[in-house]
Protein backbone atom coordinates (compact mmCIF):
# COMPACT_ATOMS: atom_id res chain seq x y z
CA UNK A 1 0.00 0.00 0.00
CA UNK A 2 2.70 2.49 1.01
CA UNK A 3 4.96 2.74 -2.00
CA UNK A 4 5.55 4.95 -4.99
CA UNK A 5 5.07 8.69 -5.30
CA UNK A 6 2.44 9.87 -2.82
CA UNK A 7 1.47 13.53 -3.07
CA UNK A 8 1.25 15.75 0.01
CA UNK A 9 -1.65 17.54 -1.62
CA UNK A 10 -2.31 21.26 -1.21
CA UNK A 11 -5.74 22.46 -0.17
CA UNK A 12 -6.99 24.84 -2.90
CA UNK A 13 -8.69 27.95 -1.59
CA UNK A 14 -10.64 30.94 -2.80
CA UNK A 15 -9.22 34.45 -2.22
CA UNK A 16 -11.15 34.69 1.05
CA UNK A 17 -9.59 31.47 2.32
CA UNK A 18 -12.64 29.25 1.84
CA UNK A 19 -11.87 25.77 0.50
CA UNK A 20 -12.27 25.54 -3.28
CA UNK A 21 -13.88 22.12 -3.67
CA UNK A 22 -14.18 22.42 -7.46
CA UNK A 23 -10.42 22.88 -7.75
CA UNK A 24 -9.97 19.99 -5.31
CA UNK A 25 -11.77 17.67 -7.70
CA UNK A 26 -9.63 18.87 -10.59
CA UNK A 27 -6.42 18.30 -8.62
CA UNK A 28 -7.43 14.74 -7.80
CA UNK A 29 -8.06 13.96 -11.48
CA UNK A 30 -4.74 15.60 -12.41
CA UNK A 31 -2.90 13.18 -10.14
CA UNK A 32 -4.80 10.17 -11.43
CA UNK A 33 -3.84 11.14 -14.98
CA UNK A 34 -0.21 11.89 -14.11
CA UNK A 35 0.54 8.59 -12.41
CA UNK A 36 0.70 9.43 -8.72
CA UNK A 37 0.28 6.44 -6.42
CA UNK A 38 -1.79 8.26 -3.84
CA UNK A 39 -2.57 11.51 -2.06
CA UNK A 40 -2.29 12.76 1.49
CA UNK A 41 -5.27 14.91 2.46
CA UNK A 42 -4.81 17.55 5.14
CA UNK A 43 -1.11 17.12 5.78
CA UNK A 44 1.39 19.92 6.33
CA UNK A 45 1.24 20.92 2.66
CA UNK A 46 -2.55 20.90 2.91
CA UNK A 47 -2.40 23.58 5.63
CA UNK A 48 -3.55 21.14 8.29
CA UNK A 49 -2.90 23.60 11.10
CA UNK A 50 -5.66 25.90 9.83
CA UNK A 51 -8.21 23.36 8.57
CA UNK A 52 -11.37 22.89 10.58
CA UNK A 53 -12.34 19.31 11.35
CA UNK A 54 -15.44 19.69 9.18
CA UNK A 55 -13.29 20.83 6.25
CA UNK A 56 -10.85 17.95 6.72
CA UNK A 57 -13.73 15.51 6.80
CA UNK A 58 -15.28 16.96 3.65
CA UNK A 59 -11.98 17.02 1.74
CA UNK A 60 -11.38 13.40 2.69
CA UNK A 61 -14.94 12.34 1.91
CA UNK A 62 -14.73 13.88 -1.55
CA UNK A 63 -11.33 12.32 -2.20
CA UNK A 64 -12.36 8.76 -1.35
CA UNK A 65 -15.62 9.15 -3.25
CA UNK A 66 -13.88 10.44 -6.37
CA UNK A 67 -10.64 8.47 -6.63
CA UNK A 68 -10.82 5.45 -4.34
CA UNK A 69 -9.49 2.50 -6.31
CA UNK A 70 -7.51 4.80 -8.59
CA UNK A 71 -5.40 6.53 -5.94
CA UNK A 72 -4.69 5.57 -2.35
CA UNK A 73 -6.07 8.14 0.08
CA UNK A 74 -4.24 8.89 3.31
CA UNK A 75 -5.83 11.45 5.64
CA UNK A 76 -3.91 13.62 8.08
CA UNK A 77 -5.26 13.16 11.60
CA UNK A 78 -2.48 14.44 13.84
CA UNK A 79 -2.55 17.34 16.28
CA UNK A 80 -0.67 18.53 19.36
CA UNK A 81 -3.27 16.97 21.66
CA UNK A 82 -3.68 13.23 22.06
CA UNK A 83 -7.38 13.62 22.82
CA UNK A 84 -7.94 15.78 19.74
CA UNK A 85 -5.94 13.35 17.62
CA UNK A 86 -8.07 10.43 18.80
CA UNK A 87 -11.22 12.38 17.97
CA UNK A 88 -9.93 13.07 14.45
CA UNK A 89 -8.91 9.45 14.01
CA UNK A 90 -12.40 8.26 14.91
CA UNK A 91 -14.00 10.87 12.64
CA UNK A 92 -11.86 9.93 9.64
CA UNK A 93 -12.19 6.19 10.23
CA UNK A 94 -15.86 6.58 9.40
CA UNK A 95 -14.68 7.04 5.80
CA UNK A 96 -13.06 4.32 3.64
CA UNK A 97 -9.56 5.81 3.85
CA UNK A 98 -6.53 3.65 3.15
CA UNK A 99 -4.54 5.01 6.07
CA UNK A 100 -4.11 7.90 8.48
CA UNK A 101 -1.04 10.12 8.78
CA UNK A 102 -0.22 11.12 12.37
CA UNK A 103 2.42 13.81 12.90
CA UNK A 104 4.42 14.14 16.10
CA UNK A 105 2.71 16.58 18.50
CA UNK A 106 4.07 20.09 17.97
CA UNK A 107 4.93 22.72 20.56
CA UNK A 108 4.52 20.72 23.78
CA UNK A 109 7.69 18.66 23.17
CA UNK A 110 6.78 15.28 24.70
CA UNK A 111 9.35 12.72 25.79
CA UNK A 112 9.96 9.58 23.78
CA UNK A 113 7.66 7.72 26.19
CA UNK A 114 5.02 10.39 25.62
CA UNK A 115 5.36 9.93 21.86
CA UNK A 116 5.05 6.17 22.23
CA UNK A 117 1.87 6.49 24.25
CA UNK A 118 0.43 9.16 21.93
CA UNK A 119 0.82 7.04 18.80
CA UNK A 120 -0.25 3.85 20.55
CA UNK A 121 -3.48 5.55 21.66
CA UNK A 122 -4.12 6.76 18.11
CA UNK A 123 -3.56 3.26 16.73
CA UNK A 124 -5.99 1.79 19.23
CA UNK A 125 -8.62 4.38 18.25
CA UNK A 126 -8.09 3.64 14.55
CA UNK A 127 -9.46 0.13 15.03
CA UNK A 128 -7.51 -1.48 12.22
CA UNK A 129 -7.04 1.45 9.83
CA UNK A 130 -3.26 1.59 9.26
CA UNK A 131 -1.29 4.50 10.71
CA UNK A 132 1.63 6.26 9.06
CA UNK A 133 3.78 8.00 11.66
CA UNK A 134 5.21 11.36 10.58
CA UNK A 135 8.47 12.73 11.95
CA UNK A 136 9.31 16.33 10.99
CA UNK A 137 11.32 17.88 13.85
CA UNK A 138 12.08 21.06 11.88
CA UNK A 139 8.40 21.95 12.30
CA UNK A 140 7.35 20.22 15.51
CA UNK A 141 10.42 20.72 17.75
CA UNK A 142 10.36 17.03 18.75
CA UNK A 143 12.24 14.15 17.14
CA UNK A 144 10.75 10.65 16.99
CA UNK A 145 13.90 8.58 17.49
CA UNK A 146 14.58 5.23 15.80
CA UNK A 147 14.38 3.28 19.06
CA UNK A 148 10.87 4.64 19.66
CA UNK A 149 9.84 3.93 16.07
CA UNK A 150 11.01 0.34 16.53
CA UNK A 151 8.79 0.00 19.63
CA UNK A 152 5.85 1.48 17.74
CA UNK A 153 6.42 -0.80 14.73
CA UNK A 154 5.48 -3.71 16.99
CA UNK A 155 2.10 -2.16 17.82
CA UNK A 156 -0.93 -3.44 15.85
CA UNK A 157 -2.02 -1.03 13.16
CA UNK A 158 1.18 1.03 12.97
CA UNK A 159 2.42 0.30 9.47
CA UNK A 160 4.79 2.99 8.23
CA UNK A 161 6.84 6.10 8.94
CA UNK A 162 7.21 9.27 6.91
CA UNK A 163 10.71 10.40 7.87
CA UNK A 164 11.50 14.01 7.00
CA UNK A 165 15.00 14.00 8.49
CA UNK A 166 17.38 13.73 5.49
CA UNK A 167 19.82 11.37 7.18
CA UNK A 168 20.66 8.16 5.33
CA UNK A 169 22.33 6.61 8.36
CA UNK A 170 19.10 7.10 10.29
CA UNK A 171 17.05 5.47 7.50
CA UNK A 172 19.37 2.47 7.48
CA UNK A 173 19.05 2.20 11.25
CA UNK A 174 15.27 2.42 11.00
CA UNK A 175 15.20 -0.29 8.33
CA UNK A 176 17.38 -2.56 10.45
CA UNK A 177 15.41 -1.98 13.66
CA UNK A 178 11.89 -2.14 12.24
CA UNK A 179 12.17 -5.04 9.84
CA UNK A 180 10.70 -5.73 6.38
CA UNK A 181 7.04 -5.52 7.37
CA UNK A 182 7.31 -1.86 8.40
CA UNK A 183 7.43 0.68 5.57
CA UNK A 184 9.72 3.69 5.46
CA UNK A 185 8.75 6.68 3.33
CA UNK A 186 10.89 9.69 2.54
CA UNK A 187 9.46 13.02 3.60
CA UNK A 188 12.22 15.11 2.04
CA UNK A 189 12.10 15.58 -1.74
CA UNK A 190 15.70 16.67 -2.20
CA UNK A 191 17.09 13.50 -0.61
CA UNK A 192 14.31 11.12 -1.61
CA UNK A 193 16.27 9.34 -4.35
CA UNK A 194 19.04 8.53 -1.90
CA UNK A 195 16.47 7.54 0.73
CA UNK A 196 14.94 5.04 -1.68
CA UNK A 197 18.36 3.49 -2.05
CA UNK A 198 18.70 3.27 1.73
CA UNK A 199 15.51 1.36 2.46
CA UNK A 200 12.57 3.69 1.82
CA UNK A 201 9.82 2.33 -0.44
CA UNK A 202 8.28 5.61 -1.53
CA UNK A 203 8.03 9.33 -0.90
CA UNK A 204 5.34 11.65 0.39
CA UNK A 205 6.20 14.56 -1.84
CA UNK A 206 5.66 18.31 -2.08
CA UNK A 207 7.26 18.50 -5.53
CA UNK A 208 4.78 15.94 -6.87
CA UNK A 209 2.06 18.58 -6.58
CA UNK A 210 3.52 20.28 -9.66
CA UNK A 211 5.64 17.54 -11.26
CA UNK A 212 3.78 14.30 -10.49
CA UNK A 213 4.82 12.42 -13.62
CA UNK A 214 8.50 13.20 -13.11
CA UNK A 215 8.41 12.25 -9.44
CA UNK A 216 6.59 9.02 -10.22
CA UNK A 217 9.20 8.09 -12.84
CA UNK A 218 12.06 8.78 -10.43
CA UNK A 219 10.51 6.75 -7.62
CA UNK A 220 9.65 3.85 -9.91
CA UNK A 221 13.19 3.68 -11.25
CA UNK A 222 14.73 3.87 -7.78
CA UNK A 223 12.42 1.20 -6.39
CA UNK A 224 13.26 -1.04 -9.34
CA UNK A 225 16.96 -0.72 -8.54
CA UNK A 226 17.78 1.28 -11.66
CA UNK A 227 20.04 3.86 -10.04
CA UNK A 228 21.08 5.48 -13.30
CA UNK A 229 17.52 6.03 -14.50
CA UNK A 230 16.54 7.37 -11.08
CA UNK A 231 19.45 9.81 -11.16
CA UNK A 232 18.53 10.98 -14.65
CA UNK A 233 14.94 11.58 -13.56
CA UNK A 234 15.92 13.31 -10.32
CA UNK A 235 18.64 15.66 -11.60
CA UNK A 236 16.28 18.12 -13.36
CA UNK A 237 14.10 18.23 -10.23
CA UNK A 238 16.79 19.26 -7.76
CA UNK A 239 16.53 23.00 -8.36
CA UNK A 240 12.75 22.77 -8.00
CA UNK A 241 13.03 20.76 -4.77
CA UNK A 242 15.08 23.54 -3.25
CA UNK A 243 12.98 26.39 -4.63
CA UNK A 244 9.76 24.98 -3.17
CA UNK A 245 11.13 25.59 0.32
CA UNK A 246 12.45 29.11 -0.22
CA UNK A 247 9.55 30.21 1.99
CA UNK A 248 7.52 28.02 4.34
CA UNK A 249 5.75 25.14 2.61
CA UNK A 250 3.13 25.34 1.04
CA UNK A 251 3.64 29.01 0.10
CA UNK A 252 5.89 28.39 -2.95
CA UNK A 253 4.06 25.32 -4.25
CA UNK A 254 0.66 27.02 -4.07
CA UNK A 255 2.05 30.00 -5.97
CA UNK A 256 3.41 27.68 -8.65
CA UNK A 257 0.18 25.69 -8.92
CA UNK A 258 -1.68 28.95 -9.43
CA UNK A 259 0.78 29.91 -12.19
CA UNK A 260 0.05 26.55 -13.81
CA UNK A 261 -3.68 27.29 -13.70
CA UNK A 262 -4.50 24.34 -11.46
CA UNK A 263 -5.72 26.32 -8.44
CA UNK A 264 -6.44 29.89 -7.45
CA UNK A 265 -4.13 32.02 -5.34
CA UNK A 266 -5.90 31.54 -1.99
CA UNK A 267 -3.89 30.76 1.14
CA UNK A 268 -4.77 31.12 4.82
CA UNK A 269 -3.22 33.38 7.39
CA UNK A 270 -0.80 33.27 9.04
CA UNK A 271 0.66 32.11 5.72
CA UNK A 272 0.90 34.79 3.04
CA UNK A 273 1.45 34.67 -0.74
CA UNK A 274 4.96 34.09 -2.06
CA UNK A 275 7.10 37.20 -1.88
CA UNK A 276 7.82 38.88 -5.22
CA UNK A 277 11.56 38.61 -4.59
CA UNK A 278 11.33 34.79 -4.51
CA UNK A 279 9.06 34.26 -7.50
CA UNK A 280 11.83 34.25 -10.15
CA UNK A 281 13.69 31.48 -8.34
CA UNK A 282 10.59 29.27 -8.06
CA UNK A 283 9.82 29.88 -11.72
CA UNK A 284 13.42 29.03 -12.67
CA UNK A 285 13.24 25.78 -10.69
CA UNK A 286 10.01 24.87 -12.44
CA UNK A 287 11.50 25.52 -15.85
CA UNK A 288 14.61 23.49 -15.00
CA UNK A 289 12.23 20.61 -14.25
CA UNK A 290 10.61 21.02 -17.66
CA UNK A 291 7.41 22.72 -16.50
CA UNK A 292 5.80 25.37 -18.68
CA UNK A 293 5.26 28.40 -16.43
Amino acid sequence: MFSGSLVALVTPMHPDGAVDYDAWGRLLEFHVAEGSAGVVVGGTTGESATLLDAELHELTRRAVQQVHGRLRVIAGAGSSSTAATIARVRMLCELPVDALLIVTPAYNRPTQEGLFRHFSAAAQAAAGVPLVLYNVPARTAVDLLPATVARLAEQPGIAALKEAVPDLARLRELAARCGPNFTLLSGDDASSRAALGAGARGVISVTANVAPRRMSEMVSAACAGDAQAAQRADAPLQELHQALFIEANPIPVKWLLARMGLIGAGIRLPLTPLGAEHQPRVQAGARAAGLSV
